[in-house]
Formats: C-alpha cells, sequence, structure tokens
C-alpha cells in the first residue's frame, strides 16, 4: 500500500461516520456528495430495511433518515433503530419536507434526536450533524463518567442523596439504596432509616438532624443500622447544605457510606494497639492514659489514686524450665486472677471522661495492665487511703498464692507488690510508675511474696545507686580504682610474708568503701573487668617490691566465682603475668568459701589449671559456707583463711575458739597453711598463735594502705620493732633480716 493511500484511510477513519438513507436517488446522490465534501465518510441506502441490514456491519456515528419512503418509512425505521443493541443513544436526524409540529413532534417520539427540513442548504446540515456528534460525544463521556462513579460507589460500598427543605423527603442514587440493602423500586425515607437504627439511638440522632438543620451546618455522623436481612451494618452520613441567592438554606446534598468493614479493622487496631496480645489486658499505653484520666478526676473531686506495680517472683526460672509456652499459660492465669481482686474494666478509654452531674464515672477506669514480661499494673482511680491501696495488695497476693497448673505440672508462684499513691508519692503518672517500681524492688529485697508502700528514702537510695552506677562504669577509664595492701605478718618473727591487695575507689576526693561498690560491680558484671584489672596492678606492685627490697612473698587478689565463668580465664591471668614478666608464684587468687560451692563443678577445672600454672590457690572467710570436707581433699588448694568473725571473739567465748582449733587442725591435716585475717588486739594474736596458727593480718599489725605507704612502713616497723610479736616463740630466727620472705 502506497504512502498515500495509507494517509487517505487515515482521514477516512478520523471522518465520521454517516448513514445517510433515502429512497430519492437523487436527493441521496446530491446529500452524499455534499457531505463527502465537508469531511463526512458516507454510506448509503435507499429503503429503511436495508439501512437496518447495515447497522451492525457499519456502527455508524449518526444517521440521517428522510421521513417518507415507501415501506419502512423515517419514522419506523427510527424506531427500529432504537430497539437494536448499543444502538439506543445513536444520533438520528429526521430529513423532512413536511414542516408541521405534528410531525415533528412525531419524529421525536420515535426516538430521533433531531429534525432538519430537506434543502439545498448543504453547510447548514453539515453543521447540524457536527452539533449532532459533539453533544453525542458529550452525553457519552457523561454516561462514562456517571457509570464510573456508579461503580465507584458501588466498589466503596457508598451513594448519594439529596433533600430540599419542604419539598419532601430525602431523595436517594440507586447506589444509595443499595446501601441500606434495598433496590431501584424501594423507597426510603427519613422515618424508615430512623427505624432501622436501635430504639437507645433514635432520640440522639434525631436531635443531631434537627441542631445540624437550624444551623445550616454540615452534618458529619456514624449511625448503626440494621437491614432488612438482618445484617447489622455501619454507615458513615455526611452531607453539606446548600443556599440560594439570599443565603437561605434549600437543602442538602450528601453521601452515605457503608463503613462496617473499616469500622471492625479501625476497633481490631485500636484494640491491638491499647491491649495485650497475650493475656487481654491494657497495655502500658492504656494504663497511662487512664491513670492520667484518674489523676485529673482526682484533682477535682478531692481524692487519692493509687498505682500497684505487681512483679512476678521466680518466674524466669518456671520460663526457663517448663519452657515460653508454659509461662504464657502462667501468665494468662496470673491475669485472670488479677482481674478479681479488682473492678476490672475491658473498654478501649480514649478522649475525656464527662464528670457533670456529679457522676463518678472515673471508677470505670479501674483495671489491671501488663507493663512487660513478668510486671502488671494495678490502677486504683478512687482510694480513700493508702490503707485501702495496701489492703488490695494483700488481696492480690493471698490470690495468687494459690497453685497454678503450666504445662500439664503443677506450679506455685508469689509476687511482690509496689504501691505509690497520688499526691503523696507523685503528682504525674511517670513518677507513680517510677515510685511503684521502686517499692516492688524492695519488696523483692525483703525476700518477696509481700507488698511495700513506696518510701522517699527508698528513692533517696535508688537515685544514689543510680549515680554510683554510671560513675563505676567509667572508673576504670579514668583509673579512679586503686589497689591497698594489707600485710600477712609472721607473729613470730613479727615480719611481712605477703600482702592481700584489696581494692578502693578513688572518687574525687572521696575514697569509696568496697562494700559501697563491690556489690554493685558483681550485679552489673563489671566485677570481672575490675578483677583481672586488680591481677595485673598486683603483679605490677609484686615485681617493684622485689626490685626494691627483695619482696618474694605473694600478693594475694580475691576473685569472685562468676569469673570463673570465663572459658579463657586462665589464658587471660597467664598472659598478663607473662607480659609483665611476672612469676606465676608471685600472685595467689583468693576466693570466698561461699562463692566456690555455688558453682563447684564449674570453678574446679579453671582452679587445676592455674595451680599448674604455678599460681597458689586460697579459700578466704572459711568456715563461714557450706562446704563438704570431701571436697577439701580433692581441691588444689594451699591456705586456708579463717573469717574474722571467728577471730572476734576468741578469748571470750570457748566455741569460737573451738571452732578457730577445728579449722587449724583440719589444715594441718591436710597440708595446708592457715592464716587469720581480722586480728584487732594482741590477746587474740596469742590465742591464735597457741592453737597453731601463726600467719595473722588485721589492724593489729597495719591498717590496708596504698603501695607508695608500705615500703616506708617496712623501714618504720623493722627498725624500731614496733609490731607486736610472740616473744622468743622461733629461736635462730634473726628479726632485723631486712629480706621479705613468704611461703613460696
Amino acid at each position: 500500500m502506497s504512502p498515500l493511500s495509507l494517509m487517505a484511510d487515515q482521514n477516512l477513519e478520523e471522518q465520521p461516520k454517516v448513514l445517510l438513507v433515502d429512497d430519492d436517488e437523487v436527493n441521496l446522490l446530491l446529500t452524499s456528495i455534499a457531505l463527502r465534501e465537508r469531511g463526512f465518510a458516507i454510506t448509503e441506502a435507499s429503503s429503511g430495511e436495508q439501512a437496518l441490514h447495515l447497522m451492525a456491519d457499519l456502527l455508524p456515528d449518526v444517521v440521517v433518515l428522510d421521513a417518507v419512503m415507501p415501506g419502512l418509512d423515517g419514522f419506523a425505521t427510527c424506531q427500529e433503530l432504537r430497539h437494536l443493541p448499543g444502538f439506543e443513544a445513536l444520533p438520528v436526524l429526521m430529513l423532512t419536507g413536511l414542516d408541521d409540529e405534528a410531525s415533528i413532534t412525531r419524529a421525536y417520539e420515535v426516538g430521533a434526536t433531531d429534525f432538519f427540513v430537506k434543502c439545498t442548504q448543504w453547510s447548514l446540515l453539515a453543521g447540524r450533524l457536527r452539533y449532532l456528534l459533539r453533544a453525542s460525544r458529550t452525553r457519552y463521556e457523561l454516561e462514562r463518567s456517571k457509570a464510573k462513579l456508579a461503580r465507584a460507589q458501588d466498589l466503596a460500598r457508598m451513594g448519594s442523596f439529596d433533600w430540599r427543605k419542604g419539598v419532601g423527603d430525602i431523595a436517594f442514587s440507586l447506589e444509595g439504596l443499595r446501601v441500606f440493602g434495598m433496590g431501584p423500586n424501594d423507597k426510603l425515607g427519613l422515618r424508615q432509616i430512623v427505624r432501622m437504627m436501635p430504639a437507645e439511638e433514635r432520640q440522639a440522632f434525631q436531635r443531631v438532624l434537627h441542631e445540624v438543620i437550624d444551623h445550616g451546618t454540615v452534618l458529619c455522623n456514624d449511625v448503626q443500622v440494621g437491614l432488612a436481612d438482618g445484617r447489622q451494618r455501619i454507615l458513615h452520613v455526611e452531607a453539606e447544605p446548600e443556599f440560594n441567592e439570599q443565603a437561605n438554606l434549600i437543602g442538602y446534598t450528601g453521601i452515605v457510606q457503608d463503613v462496617t468493614d473499616r469500622r471492625v479493622a479501625e476497633d481490631k487496631i485500636k484494640h491491638l494497639a491499647n491491649f495485650d496480645t497475650l493475656t487481654g489486658l491494657p497495655n502500658r499505653r492504656q494504663v497511662f492514659w487512664r491513670s492520667e484520666r484518674a489523676i485529673e478526676h482526682a484533682k477535682r473531686l478531692n481524692h487519692c489514686v493509687a498505682l500497684l506495680q505487681v512483679g512476678l517472683d521466680r518466674f524466669k526460672i518456671i520460663n526457663e524450665n517448663l519452657g515460653h509456652h508454659a509461662g504464657d499459660e502462667l501468665l494468662i492465669e496470673v491475669s485472670r486472677r488479677l482481674r478479681t481482686c479488682v473492678r476490672h474494666s475491658e473498654q478501649v478509654m480514649e478522649g475525656n471522661l464527662d464528670i457533670s452531674g456529679g457522676q463518678r464515672v472515673h471508677r470505670t477506669l479501674e483495671a489491671v495492665g501488663r507493663l512487660g514480661a513478668d510486671e502488671f499494673v494495678v490502677l486504683l482511680p478512687e482510694i480513700i487511703s493508702e490503707q485501702e491501696a495496701m489492703d488490695t495488695a494483700r488481696l492480690i497476693l493471698d490470690a495468687l498464692r494459690e497453685p497454678m497448673m503450666a504445662a500439664g505440672q503443677e506450679c506455685f508462684i508469689t509476687a511482690s507488690v509496689g504501691v505509690a499513691v497520688f499526691p503523696a508519692h507523685g503528682l504525674s503518672v511517670a513518677d507513680l510508675l517510677r515510685n511503684a517500681d521502686v517499692a516492688m524492688d524492695m519488696a523483692k529485697t525483703q525476700g518477696r511474696n509481700t507488698a511495700q508502700l513506696y518510701d522517699p528514702q527508698l528513692a533517696s537510695k535508688g537515685r544514689v545507686r543510680l549515680d554510683l552506677d554510671t560513675a563505676l562504669h567509667k572508673a576504670l577509664e579514668r583509673k579512679e580504682l586503686v589497689l591497698y595492701y594489707q600485710p600477712k605478718i609472721d607473729v613470730r618473727t613479727s615480719r611481712m610474708v605477703g600482702a592481700e591487695a584489696l581494692m578502693r575507689w578513688q572518687r574525687g576526693t572521696q575514697l569509696v568503701p568496697p562494700g559501697d561498690f563491690i556489690p554493685l560491680a558483681e550485679a552489673t558484671g563489671l566485677i570481672n573487668e575490675m578483677s583481672l584489672w586488680a591481677i595485673e596492678e598486683a603483679a605490677k606492685q609484686a615485681k617493684e617490691w622485689e626490685r626494691k627490697f627483695g619482696f618474694d612473698a605473694s600478693i594475694a587478689v580475691n576473685l569472685p566465682s562468676r569469673l570463673f565463668e570465663q572459658g579463657d580465664l586462665v589464658e587471660k591471668i597467664e598472659s598478663i603475668l607473662s607480659r609483665l614478666g611476672v612469676e606465676p608464684r608471685a600472685i595467689e587468687l583468693e576466693i570466698t568459701e561461699t562463692g566456690l560451692m555455688k558453682d563447684l563443678q564449674g570453678v574446679v577445672p579453671s582452679l587445676h589449671r592455674l595451680n599448674q600454672l604455678g599460681t597458689e590457690i586460697s579459700i578466704d572467710d572459711f568456715g563461714t559456707g557450706y562446704s563438704s570436707l570431701a571436697y577439701l581433699t580433692t581441691l588444689p588448694i594451699s591456705e586456708l583463711k579463717i573469717d574474722r568473725s571467728f577471730v572476734r571473739d576468741l578469748g571470750d567465748t570457748p566455741q569460737s575458739g573451738a571452732v578457730v582449733s577445728a579449722i587449724i587442725a583440719l589444715a594441718r591435716a591436710l597440708g595446708l597453711r592457715v592464716i587469720a585475717e581480722g586480728v584487732e588486739n594482741v590477746t587474740q594474736m596469742e590465742v591464735l598463735y597457741n592453737l597453731g596458727c601463726h600467719i595473722c593480718q588485721g589492724f593489729l599489725f597495719a591498717r590496708p594502705m596504698p603501695a607508695n605507704q608500705v615500703e616506708q612502713w617496712l623501714l618504720d616497723t623493722q627498725s624500731g620493732q614496733t609490731l607486736p610479736r610472740i616473744a622468743g616463740a622461733v629461736a635462730g630466727i634473726d628479726p632485723t633480716a631486712t629480706r621479705i620472705s613468704g611461703s613460696r
């Protein structure tokens, strides 16, 4: 095909397609020529029957019919055309030589779009056809938009309505009727809509309607209706007012939409946002909101509010041994029992509570909530006194004491409860929750299974502990930790035969005692890093003393039992000593008897490896734990250290002497050294010597001191012979010897 012919075809396709029907061949020819010259694509038909036959294949844009024809005339042909599927809205122009009103009326009655009186003014005819085509396209687009809108409204379950003031009832679109479950032939008025609503909501809805119409404002409301088929739906109604030129209200135009599914989804999202998925209890967010509202009402009505924080005791043990599924079962049962202790409300609370009329609706805020894994909170929005809150706490403790079933096994679980009361213990929810938590922690430290009312002194101690914890984390990097050394003395010669390294914290100008920060370090896990630092510092000091005054004894460093949980502990200690060039025997490692017995099986392998390395092991505070004597025969230890609690009463009570005597005899039988700590007077020293203990440590000889003071102490005590000793205890020993020797 040539480019020219292709262009012609394209132009032909762009030309409006006209089906021209006339039985007069001359008129048909002349009209065809005139319209083709004016840009129309013409198809000719000489009869109505032929025209109807061509319709399906031609699909014209417009039909021009001669009104008077033999057989099917133009009127009959137009009527038949309108019954053909798809041609109901096709533009039809009726050509007639009859310029009478009856013919024109008949043309419109049979479905003609317009009429045109036959003449030779072809340009006028062409203009009329183009007008019909534009109108047809406009109508087509309008119908298409209307169909799209109807489809969109169906998909959105939405319809429109219109109400004219003083004219009649509401007029709904077909889509609007479908929202109410009705068909196109059904009638729906305002009275019927009101009857569909629950009886308790009808009066309020009518009041809203009257108020909106009286003020000419926008209507926006959700209503619940019951459809004819029994379904309950939630409909959103929204309408805007219309006014005339004088600004008078003339009616409303609006939409109605079925929002049931959306509201169900919103309610589910709202529930998930406000309630715990496992127990169904209000979560932290919902409890916080309820507590804020309760405090607001307490301020207005002048009463107290209480928050009870409930922490389960030993829940972690049950969770780890029986599994998380069993733990979940336990939490569900706990939440059920807690509900029975208060007037629990499951309602999702949002917005403000109305207290008009003196109604104490804030009581509906009362609930049990879940804060975390094993912590719950109880909100009491109105109490008379702190005692009422404590009574509820005891009721909770009693409810939880009964056995529970988890994973088919009977379990016993208790709780610790902390109580904080508004306004005595805080003016905000955050303050009350924090103080209830402080009180709960105190209840746990007092043995658990009890309730504790918040005490301001508890908070001050907690803040001090928090400050101390924060500062302790930075103490190592700031080099605030120091070692003090307390000499070990052989009472037969008054000579130092070793020393114990004791950790101190130089926090600014304050020297923090170990009793204040060692337990905190153990609780936070910092004790492991601090202990390795102490070993390194003690090893450096042993090497320094050996260089200065021939120190060849050992320095004892106390290690916590949890440090032995590290699988590479021996390698770390060996690395420290090797890097510093210090013999392993220069360091003695002490572990308390209680710490040893906590995890004997985990500690013993490390003790053997350390002993093979050449480092001696000492059991500190011996006699205070519950060690098996059979284990002592297998442990790689070199020394027993008698606890100061036994030394304190020596010479005063025979029982202490008997215990110390037994420990010394045991040590001798096992071939172990024995040393007594906490020796503070000569009587204790003499009793220990007579019982067979020759090495002592305590204030009688020296207080713990910094490393730079030990050398001066040695010079002062050795030159002046000022240390107490057992006179003539061992003959042939030169007490003026300057070399410091020990047991190694």
